[in-house]
């Protein structure tokens, strides 16, 4: 990757609808050299694709919590039981396995802290496989990009 492919990149993070043309003249390339550009970006998964970001709160998404979750056992069994339960519940919006006192790491969006409660204790502590469940209710946001750094930290 050169400086372009980072300029490129850049761009579609802060407008993903941009035209190759309107990139060009924002990195100083013609549309076909970026089109040939994110084609390999696209191509190499560098680029993973294009979404719309929307407003949690403007479609009732009142309550975002980050949960710590502990499973009783790390066999095969219990991986794949946890996996499925996590594929399946369009409420987690991420998960990360973790270091520290919890084996993952949860970000769920839920209406209300009734409806967050409820897929508490009906999905995640109902589990056979999960032990342990705590809850984080996030307050206020002080902070949120979607936009990875496009240069070394």
């Amino acid at each position: 990757m050169d400086n372009f492919d980072w300029k490129i990149i850049s761009a579609l993070q802060l407008d993903g609808r941009l035209t190759n043309q309107e990139i060009g003249e924002k990195v100083g390339l013609s549309a076909s050299q970026c089109s040939r550009r994110r084609t390999a970006l696209e191509e190499s998964g560098i680029i993973m694709g294009y979404s719309a970001r929307v407003n949690g709160h403007a479609i009732g998404l009142q309550v975002l919590a980050y949960v710590h979750i502990n499973l009783r056992a790390h066999d095969p069994h219990s991986m794949a039981s946890f996996q499925q339960i996590i594929e399946a519940q369009a409420a987690i919006q991420e998960v990360h396995m973790v270091s520290g006192e919890a084996d993952y790491l949860l970000k769920i969006v839920a209406s209300n802290l009734e409806q967050l409660a409820d897929f508490i204790s009906h999905k995640l502590l109902a589990s056979e496989v999960i032990s342990h469940v705590k809850s984080f209710v996030v307050l206020k946001k002080l902070k949120q990009v979607s936009q990875l750094p496009t240069r070394p930290v």
